[in-house]
């Protein structure tokens, strides 16, 4: 049964009418009409009971770069601990959450716990028994019927705008309805349970206006990285259908009856409604910025008078809009699956921080003028996402790299993980690639001049300290990392592993980097620079050891650190080949096409390979930039059916803010972008016979066909509007601009695409 039939079998079974298709306020919960937003499944991706085991994705409802996500809570979520387990038996609320990855923090959240008979506030009290088989989870729309333990059932409902959640909660044969909101808790900010950090909110119960509001202050990075965001907090209002019979605060599990204000820690407010309430609407507008702001967001966004249907029905558009430009023919419905709900998820972030044209800034605690976003993995999504959303939401680009600069301008620096000011986490400057891709593809509305200015800062300027500190990962108390171990790198090529953790990644990273830096010099006219950089992009050669015939990371002395010493998510098997931007310069250290083809084969037939983290993705192709594309296409397809799947247990490792899935994606289609840096894909072996992709504000539709590629691996011929290819690389322009790619497919290894390595493209 695919997805959206079980959605609408289940729906049925728990008693809406005319599932999907059935009529409130003239928005049908199944309308739009589209199958790709049929096909996507929330809960792929929340399998499993540990961090690296779940996906780390959770079954939210919101839009395309929402600021707020909407899901149930069924745990307190913390740094490796998302709000929604599947093995969950108990709801404790309905959390609007700013969590963007498993391995981030939460902050500024609010939670909406509906209940009945006496009212219990404290987490743990105020969980109710749910089943699965009570649940529905889509895109747009999520309902779950919660069973007290003193009788009679509550159904809950959620759909969501960018900055305003729409709850529903249907009381039937149960006393007192009331509902919580919880402003504020103490938070674990680090993996010692004995960190606690203790949040103090404001809470204000408004009965003549039937609101809640709140301000949480809760921003569990805030440990990491020197921005400190003195002034930020999560603000809501949340507005209610139906009048409040009686109210009060609460701390904790202590109860504060009738009264109507409290700034405290554990802080959360309640409203009860009469006897014979049956059914209370609530939306929750959110801000970054003001409580009157939050007020405002809810009424541009979620007016009085519109029903849950209407919100449901906006959001499912939205959704439409974007993944109904892909139309696939040829594919199983559990293909489908897998395929459209990884469209939704590297849809997901970075996510919207502006407000009706103004934005709070960590870095200087002030409110400005323009567009903002954060949640940037960008040391995952660098690798596919980008070239993904370049391709999907070319309107987003500007903004997002308008954004970055933003950073630059008012933190110092460009942004490497950002979750609402720079965390420090992870290594590398890889938003150098993001801006030198943009460029190259011709994106523009953005300062390119100050992108130039900001991308020279990280190859040339070392972070404060950069001698003294080694800028562990989570490091606490440290300045931005910016490229840390720059200072020797800059004389000697690489980073020195006494100096600097992770000192072989850093290495590798920084010699692509200092590559998407020479992209953006030339593309704005700094030729010196650009013919600098390229140079010193192949700094790589310096950590390769000619002994042992991997890259090993080196003491400031020169000599070996040994090779298992100096990696950041991975290991010697996987960094000897993440070299990205000059493939050809590093089959030539390998001794040429036929040991880098047997080195390769070394590491796939040893187990080395490991999808589940993000330097491993494009080392499949690199089969085909040797000159044998076909062992690369088959082992593309077998990755692709062994670690993603249309189950909760559907991604191996983590989401990473979509890049797992970009992967999938790109590798579906036929070609993958090796070197984000470049204006080039290199081709593997598309999974589908036919797919149509109208891209947004291009004329004419891409169409891929490859005939029998549903049980032919190998590619036999290519051409792009009917002219021949010869070796296994696609242009942007060739898949930008719409046309027909169409591959000969074969169940024979073949020998199409055999040539020497690329070389580097003219900079």
């Amino acid at each position: 049964m695919r997805w959206a039939q079980y959605v609408a079998v289940v729906l049925g079974a728990i008693g809406l009418e005319n599932p999907l298709n059935g009529s409130s306020d003239s928005y049908p919960l199944g309308t739009p009409k589209s199958d790709a937003v049929d096909h996507v499944n929330p809960m792929i991706g929340n399998g499993g009971d540990s961090p690296n085991g779940s996906g780390g994705m959770i079954p939210s409802t919101a839009p395309p770069f929402a600021m707020t996500r909407w899901v149930a809570q069924t745990r307190q979520n913390f740094v490796s601990v998302t709000p929604y387990n599947l093995t969950d038996t108990k709801i404790h609320g309905f959390q609007g959450t700013h969590q963007p990855a498993i391995w981030m923090g939460e902050s500024g959240q609010v939670v909406v716990a509906p209940g009945v008979g006496k009212v219990t506030p404290s987490f743990e009290e105020r969980g109710i028994p749910f089943s699965h088989n009570d649940e529905v989870a889509t895109a747009s729309y999520y309902s779950v019927k919660m069973r007290p333990e003193t009788g009679g059932v509550i159904h809950g409902e959620h759909a969501s705008t960018s900055r305003v959640g729409h709850l529903r909660f249907t009381f039937t044969d149960v006393s007192s309805p009331h509902v919580v909101l919880q402003v504020t808790r103490n938070s674990i900010v680090s993996n010692n349970e004995s960190r606690i950090q203790v949040n103090i909110g404001d809470v204000a119960i408004l009965p003549d206006r039937q609101e809640i509001t709140g301000r949480n202050p809760e921003r569990q990075d805030d440990i990491l990285g020197p921005f400190k965001a003195e002034r930020f907090a999560g603000y809501f209002v949340a507005r209610f259908s139906e009048p409040f019979e009686s109210w009060g605060t609460a701390t904790n599990d202590t109860l504060h009856e009738g009264e109507t204000s409290r700034t405290d820690e554990q802080v959360m407010g309640y409203a009860r409604f009469r006897q014979n309430t049956t059914t209370v609407d609530v939306r929750v507008g959110v801000s970054f910025i003001s409580i009157e702001q939050a007020r405002k967001n809810l009424d541009n966004e979620i007016p009085d008078g519109t029903s849950l249907e209407k919100t449901a029905y906006q959001t499912r558009q939205t959704w439409a809009e974007k993944l109904d430009r892909v139309q696939i023919e040829g594919a199983t419905d559990d293909q489908k699956t897998i395929f459209y709900t990884g469209f939704y998820h590297t849809l997901q972030y970075p996510y919207e921080q502006d407000e009706d044209g103004q934005y709070y800034s960590g870095y200087d605690d002030k409110v400005h003028n323009g567009t903002s976003y954060t949640g940037y993995s960008i040391w995952d999504t660098f690798r596919a996402e980008w070239a993904w959303e370049i391709l999907f939401v070319p309107e987003r680009i500007p903004g997002m790299v308008t954004s970055m600069l933003q950073d630059y301008q008012e933190g110092g620096w460009l942004p490497m993980w950002k979750n609402i000011v720079e965390t420090n986490i992870m290594v590398g400057t890889h938003v150098d690639s993001l801006i030198a891709e943009a460029m190259i593809k011709g994106v523009t509305g953005f300062d390119r001049e100050l992108a130039y200015e900001a991308v020279y800062k990280d190859a040339t300027v070392p972070p404060v300290n950069d001698t003294t500190t080694q800028y562990a990962d989570r490091e606490e108390g440290t300045g931005v990392e910016a490229r840390a171990g720059l200072t020797l790198y800059a004389v000697t090529g690489y980073v020195g592993s006494d100096t600097h953790t992770e000192a072989g990644s850093r290495t590798l990273d920084y010699a692509f980097d200092d590559y998407a830096v020479a992209v953006v010099a030339r593309e704005t006219g700094h030729d010196d620079v650009a013919d600098f950089l390229f140079d010193r992009s192949k700094s790589y050669q310096k950590i390769f050891n000619n002994d042992t015939g991997f890259m090993e990371a080196r003491f400031s002395n020169g000599s070996w650190a040994g090779e298992d010493a100096g990696w950041t998510e991975g290991d010697k098997w996987a960094y000897t080949f993440d070299v990205i931007h000059d493939v050809d310069g590093l089959i030539a250290l390998k001794g040429g096409k036929e040991p880098f083809v047997e080195f390769l084969d070394e590491h796939f037939n040893g187990g080395h390979n490991d999808q589940t983290n993000e330097p491993s993705h494009h080392i499949p192709y690199l089969y085909a930039m040797a000159g044998v594309p076909s062992k690369g296409q088959t082992l593309i397809r077998s990755i692709a059916f062994t670690d993603y799947n249309a189950t909760v247990d559907g991604l191996a490792g983590n989401e990473d803010c979509g890049q797992m899935s970009a992967w999938y994606l790109f590798s579906a289609l036929g070609f993958y972008p090796v070197n984000p840096s470049s204006l080039n894909y290199v081709v593997g072996s598309p999974f589908f016979e036919n797919v149509t992709i109208n891209l947004p504000g291009v004329s004419k539709p891409l169409v891929i066909r490859a005939p029998g590629a549903s049980t032919k691996p190998y590619v036999k011929s290519l051409t792009v509007n009917g002219k021949p290819i010869s070796e296994p690389i696609l242009t942007h322009d060739q898949i930008a601009n719409g046309g027909e790619i169409v591959f000969s497919m074969s169940d024979v290894p073949e020998e199409w695409g055999s040539f020497s390595p690329v070389a580097h493209e003219e900079l």
